[in-house]
């Protein structure tokens, strides 16, 4: 009663007692997940900031202990030194998370996205209004396809994965396994065998294709990734990139040159792809074919016409016993009149590896002093197929470049570069701004 609490007037009794009751919301909400239920409006900014402050706090990517990712990315030396020292003894243990750890992790699929701290909703309105989807063609390491994932994953975008067919029958149960935690991400229909250089890698891309196209999300543009590529982006930086292309397309294209012999001959496809002497007619179009990569930023309407339009389907047609399609089908299509998001093949018009936004690769042969030149500074990882393996001491450079994503990182050759961009991406992510 008001009186045996020596109130002096009655509205002040019924201060304190809606002070009584803002701080027991308050003390109720410590102890229970955030949600504005039960909760005073005058205490909605209170719970917001702290719901804010909860979430951030818990989608954070542990930190390394032993290194300082903000000063490898800073481009300090001495950090960069000391993570290639660490890296160098961690390789003698080999102690990677295999695939049946991921069969044991994903049982419960909450806790497994939880403790592996998959972003659960989406970061903006922004980003909410403008999914994306994405085609990822992989065929080894487990760990990798994870963190890939869970770097470009938000829930409003769609992912299609296509898994080699030869990959081992444990590593597709492990990643059938991640995928099934989530509902917006789902094996391709139609699995192909992968081999280097041959068609099979453009019809990876194909299948997920019409697969995404059935799909209920409004996607609006379509980026594809293999096992070996990383973000170099947020996704409010991917979905502010795409939206500055206003409908084109963004991929390399450029005249053919010295490689016009790849599609001269027949090529036959067994565990290798292999050139015959069958000498093939030219190209089933009236444009010229040009050249690029195997990697590509489109539009739905760009997906739409390659599926159904009948000049596309005998272009993909002929395509298919020639070298490394995937490095002239798209670099063609992208230049082709009529196309959607397409741009005239004019050699104006020829866009480069390091203009388009699709990827950053860095070449062997290419890389050196830059003021003496060079396209881009040397490689402080390894090369594989002449292509740069980036080490920790590359981040200071590739996160200046304008690329969406980078190719190659490898957790085998060195973690901590892999770490340190998954860090630096989730705190900007988080924070809206440079870690």
């Amino acid at each position: 009663m008001c009186w045996q609490m020596r109130c002096i007037k009655w509205n002040h009794c019924l201060l304190l007692i809606g002070l009584l009751s803002f701080a027991a919301s308050v003390l109720k909400y410590m102890f229970q997940p955030c949600g504005l239920e039960d909760l005073p409006q005058n205490a909605y900014n209170l719970r917001r900031n702290y719901c804010k402050t909860q979430f951030v706090t818990s989608m954070k990517l542990p930190s390394s202990n032993q290194i300082s990712c903000s000063k490898i990315i800073q481009g300090d030396q001495d950090a960069v030194r000391l993570a290639l020292l660490h890296q160098k003894n961690a390789r003698k243990k080999e102690l990677r998370i295999s695939e049946m750890d991921y069969l044991k992790f994903t049982k419960d699929c909450n806790h497994y996205k939880t403790s592996r701290r998959f972003i659960p909703i989406p970061l903006s309105k922004e980003e909410e209004n403008y999914p994306i989807a994405y085609s990822m063609v992989i065929h080894e390491q487990i760990e990798i396809f994870e963190r890939l994932l869970r770097a470009i994953y938000n829930p409003q975008n769609i992912y299609c994965v296509h898994v080699d067919e030869k990959s081992p029958d444990l590593y597709k149960q492990a990643v059938r396994a991640i995928v099934s935690c989530f509902e917006n991400v789902f094996i391709a229909s139609k699995l192909e065998k992968l081999v280097y250089a041959s068609w099979f890698r453009v019809q990876a891309d194909l299948n997920c294709m019409e697969d995404l196209l059935k799909s209920k999300v409004p996607w609006r543009y379509l980026i594809n990734t293999c096992g070996t590529d990383f973000p170099i982006k947020t996704n409010m930086e991917i979905v502010r990139a795409l939206k500055l292309l206003k409908g084109k397309n963004s991929l390399e294209s450029e005249k053919p040159q010295h490689k016009v012999s790849r599609w001269q001959f027949s090529h036959k496809i067994t565990t290798t792809i292999e050139i015959t002497n069958i000498t093939k007619g030219p190209p089933p179009i009236s444009s010229p074919m040009f050249v690029g990569s195997a990697y590509f930023v489109v539009t739905r309407e760009f997906v739409k016409h390659v599926l159904e339009n009948p000049e596309v389907q005998k272009l993909i047609e002929w395509s298919k016993d020639t070298y490394s399609p995937d490095e002239h089908l798209w670099a063609t299509l992208y230049r082709m009149p009529g196309v959607p998001g397409s741009t005239p093949y004019h050699e104006k018009y020829d866009l480069s590896d390091l203009n388009a936004i699709a990827r950053l690769v860095r070449w062997e042969w290419h890389e050196g002093d830059i003021g003496k030149g060079a396209a881009y500074p040397q490689c402080t990882g390894i090369f594989q197929r002449s292509i740069c393996i980036n080490g920790a001491g590359d981040l200071h450079f590739v996160l200046q470049q304008h690329h969406l994503f980078v190719n190659k990182f490898d957790v085998r050759v060195d973690d901590y570069a892999v770490q340190c961009l998954e860090e630096y991406l989730r705190d900007k992510a988080l924070y809206g701004e440079e870690p």
